[in-house]
């Protein structure tokens, strides 16, 4: 009998509180999104699955920014994970060179103009920093880490919070992966707004070819030009352009085929993993994260507007000939190639299948990879 009231004693079950319950409903949720609905399968289910180890009592799974191991202490499994990849920043540039690997920039050097419409779509960026630092009450730190999920760029708003602002890491990412896995429900409905049948129907003359030069070019001049004028965006982008080197040189192709494969598949496994242990109940669940999820879907859809709104504009000084298809805009966040698919479709339907905007609209939602760098380095220069 002492033995099992011992191993009662001991049990997590005396330690469930309703906070870690709560979370495993978030936890069901996310991995139900994930499996039924295919929103972000590769990041959410490990972030859900991490959310539940976290939540459970006495088993050691959970991961902090706060913690610290006492001489002779056992670091729980993804405490050494968060400590090594997360808090060293080591695990988000890796995977930007795996999609970098992945991408292609032939659409955005075919039409450079579209990456104007990729900074323009980082407008809901500085807008809900602005709102989260002056409405909301946030450190100046916390309201950057809140806007740049207007970027919908994942691994950069890990990044630039677990710099910031660790504490508020599980909140941001959840946001992040979630309004990415929803571009499909969140755009069409700005898109409808923002623009007239006319504009919808704008089709856009064939792009110009790009030689091989431009493209081995390309990736060496951004890197250079990126890491002179805001240095602390230099891991972000020199890992995203060295990983675009490798799949454009055409003698690499082990390297790439490894970067943007194996590679940023485990090191998706880890961070997943890692995010979702930090989602702790006692911290995860607070008005905080409740104002960080609307600040992120204003944040969202302010991007989105950015990139329609600013195409509009240039449609006022370009010939008639030249202009361009505002609803490429909204594939200037970082959702890549999700936003540019979801403006596709969108277009086509609305058309009737006769304009078919796809690789036009891959040139602003490329250059959102980039500009959502450039606002995280640009935070970090100013802040850090």
């Amino acid at each position: 009998m002492d033995t099992l009231s011992e191993l009662i004693a001991q049990s997590g079950f005396r330690g469930l509180t309703w906070q870690n319950l709560f979370m495993f409903g978030i936890s069901g949720l996310l991995i139900y999104l994930a499996v039924k609905k295919n929103y972000e399968p590769l990041l959410l289910i490990p972030i859900g699955f991490g959310a539940m180890l976290a939540n459970l009592p006495a088993a050691m799974l959970s991961a902090s920014s706060g913690f610290h191991a006492e001489p002779g202490q056992t670091v729980p499994l993804l405490q050494l994970i968060y400590s090594m990849g997360i808090k060293t920043q080591l695990l988000p540039p890796v995977i930007f060179m795996g999609v970098g690997a992945l991408t292609d920039f032939r659409p955005l050097l075919s039409r450079p103009i579209t990456l104007l419409l990729g900074a323009a779509a980082q407008l809901g960026i500085f807008v809900a920093a602005l709102g989260a630092f002056y409405l909301f009450g946030f450190t100046a730190e916390e309201a950057a880490s809140i806007g740049i999920i207007g970027g919908a760029d994942g691994p950069t708003s890990i990044y630039l919070t677990a710099i910031l602002a660790p504490h508020l890491l599980g909140a941001v990412a959840v946001a992040a992966y979630s309004y990415m896995a929803l571009v499909p429900v969140i755009q069409p409905p700005i898109l409808r707004l923002l623009t007239t049948p006319e504009e919808r129907a704008i089709n856009m003359p064939q792009a110009r070819p790009v030689s091989q030069t431009a493209v081995i070019a390309f990736p060496i001049f951004i890197t250079v030009l990126t890491a002179l004028a805001i240095p602390s965006s230099a891991p972000l982008i020199g890992m995203l352009m060295f990983g675009n080197l490798l799949r454009e040189s055409g003698v690499t192709d082990r390297l790439s085929k490894t970067a943007g494969g194996a590679l940023i598949n485990i090191v998706t496994i880890f961070l997943g993993l890692v995010v979702g242990a930090t989602m702790q109940g006692d911290t995860f669940l607070s008005p905080q994260t409740l104002f960080i999820l609307v600040l992120g879907a204003v944040a969202f859809a302010c991007s989105t507007a950015g990139g329609i709104l600013f195409a509009r504009l240039l449609n006022l000084i370009l010939p008639e000939g030249k202009r361009i298809n505002p609803c490429i805009g909204a594939a200037g966040v970082s959702a890549v190639p999700m936003s540019a698919r979801v403006v596709q479709k969108f277009v086509s339907e609305q058309t009737d299948g006769e304009v078919n905007p796809l690789m036009a609209a891959m040139g602003p939602n490329v250059a959102g990879v980039i500009g959502s760098a450039v606002a995280a380095g640009m935070f970090l220069a100013l802040l850090r």
